[in-house]
């Protein structure tokens, strides 16, 4: 029984390791450059991703969800609906925002020719946007 404690204090000592990681890494993020701006989104969607790995994980554990009560369930929905509808209306608007700008870019002629070219008949697109 001593291990599952460990482990639980041990994953949550991480966690706060993580977030004060960061903090610190994204103190100046306003005067970053793109490269540094690129590095820390990925950084935060991948360490959101093996969280909710892990959390997917532990609510298929019998031996996690046989003791958790509802009203944690409860609280947990609430804070996850948030969280759902939060990054579903980032995806949409900075999506959208993009498209414009690509949009923009398009019509004053100024997308990276070898990024975006128009494919001729015989020929295939080599390169594709992919988002």
């Amino acid at each position: 029984m001593g291990d599952i404690f460990a482990n639980l204090e041990a994953w949550v000592k991480r966690q706060q390791e993580v977030k004060e990681g960061f903090k610190k890494a994204e103190a100046d993020y306003k005067e970053a450059d793109r490269l540094a701006l690129i590095l820390l989104s990925r950084m935060a969607f991948q360490h959101m991703m093996r969280t909710i790995e892990a959390f997917d994980q532990w609510l298929k554990d019998p031996a996690i969800t046989a003791h958790m009560p509802r009203e944690m369930l409860v609280e947990l929905w609430e804070k996850l609906r948030v969280l759902l509808y939060g990054l579903i209306d980032l995806d949409i608007e900075h999506t959208s925002r993009y498209s414009e700008f690509l949009k923009k870019l398009s019509a004053e002629g100024k997308l990276n020719p070898l990024l975006f070219y128009e494919k001729g008949e015989k020929e295939p697109k080599r390169v594709q946007l992919q988002i």
